[in-house]
């Protein structure tokens, strides 16, 4: 417990200092936590000395607490395991209300050629597609014991900590995955046939395959589309094929001079949420970004650009004791059925959501494979 009052009292010194705070300011939260660690150690109260009620129920306790879970929550958070950011579309939103985005899918009508003083025909300027979409809540409580948090030497409370950002990570990660591993998804990549999706496992003529039909992708004025495969999302147990792929001169998968023309011209993300069976992996490409296609959009709402860990206020009051009838009591004392201490991970983000799309913002940026033998 000593530590975890040393490692408090200089997080609120710094915070005061950052704020510009006078040099008597800091000299009393140094005393005022000095106090706390003496009353803790001791584990002795006293009707003429309220130091450590005062302390506990103090501001300057309160934000520093708050500032050591979130710092130790932080480095779990952002302990990527699936690097999906490069895949998304980022939006903010105002508020949980759905919203409305835009899509211009299509180009103009080409140029007529037009005789001597004719006159030239209007053309048709195509309709933008609506996207609607908006944010939910995510949340988990954690609950710990007063015990544990006064018996520890910051190992247990830290980890916990940190286990509540690896948790929030985690479970957005597992959404995004969702995202393109869905049945609808993939029912509609699979519907707009071999330009879209194919059954075969992860190869480099597979890959090549995959460029072709994104190159010859078109709008309903039949005019191509700009676009170009930039990233392969593959199940975790093709790591190994991938970089044999990407580091091979020669086409990996044949004992001949063929060069290896897809070496190095998209950027492999593996996704370790994404479910397969050996040797029948699943794996995905998308072009992100060309012609302003985004195959999938990740929005959040403006102020929780990522999760915050909340604490519960103490419920307890106490009626007869050392500190005086109907006085609260220290936040660490937690609730009045248990004595735990409450916190809650709490995130905000959302998808575009479609019964025949799936989450596919713009289908024309994602192509799919079950990975099956053919």
């Amino acid at each position: 417990m000593r530590k975890i009052i040393y490692t408090l009292s200089e997080l609120r010194k710094g915070q005061l200092s950052d704020a510009g705070a006078r040099p008597e300011k800091l000299a009393e939260v140094g005393d005022m936590f000095n106090a706390l660690d003496r009353e803790l150690d001791g584990v002795k109260f006293s009707r003429d000395n309220e130091s450590l009620r005062e302390v506990m129920i103090s501001a300057d306790f309160t934000y520093a607490i708050q500032e050591f879970v979130q710092r130790m929550a932080l480095p779990g958070y952002e302990e990527k395991v699936f690097n999906f950011e490069p895949l998304m579309k980022m939006d903010t939103l105002p508020n949980y209300l759905p919203v409305s985005r835009y899509q211009q899918r299509d180009g103009l009508d080409d140029l007529e050629y037009i005789g001597e003083k004719a006159q030239a025909r209007p053309g048709h300027v195509p309709d933008a597609v609506k996207r609607q979409y908006q944010v939910y809540r995510w949340e988990k409580q954690f609950d710990f014991s007063h015990e544990a948090l006064v018996n520890d030497d910051l190992g247990y409370f830290s980890d916990v900590a940190m286990q509540m950002g690896r948790s929030a990570r985690r479970t957005l990660e597992k959404f995004v995955s969702r995202m393109y591993t869905n049945a609808t998804t993939i029912a509609r990549l699979t519907g707009l046939g071999a330009l879209y999706s194919t059954n075969g496992r992860l190869t480099t003529a597979r890959i090549s395959t995959a460029r072709m039909a994104f190159n010859q992708r078109v709008d309903s004025h039949n005019n191509p589309i700009p676009a170009r495969l930039t990233h392969i999302v593959f199940h975790a147990g093709l790591l190994d094929t991938v970089a044999q792929i990407q580091q091979s001169e020669l086409v990996a998968e044949l004992a001949t001079n063929a060069a290896n023309v897809v070496r190095g011209t998209f950027t492999p993300i593996e996704d370790p949420h994404m479910a397969g069976t050996a040797p029948n992996l699943p794996w995905y490409a998308f072009s992100i970004g060309q012609n302003n296609i985004f195959p999938f959009v990740l929005a959040r709402r403006a102020g929780m650009p990522g999760p915050m860990i909340l604490r519960k206020r103490s419920d307890i009051e106490s009626v007869t004791s050392m500190l005086g009838a109907g006085a609260a009591v220290d936040p660490i004392m937690g609730d009045f059925e248990s004595g735990n201490i409450v916190l809650k991970v709490a995130d905000v983000w959302g998808t575009y959501v479609d019964g025949t799309e799936g989450n596919l913002f713009d289908y024309r940026g994602a192509y799919y494979s079950s990975g099956t033998a053919v």
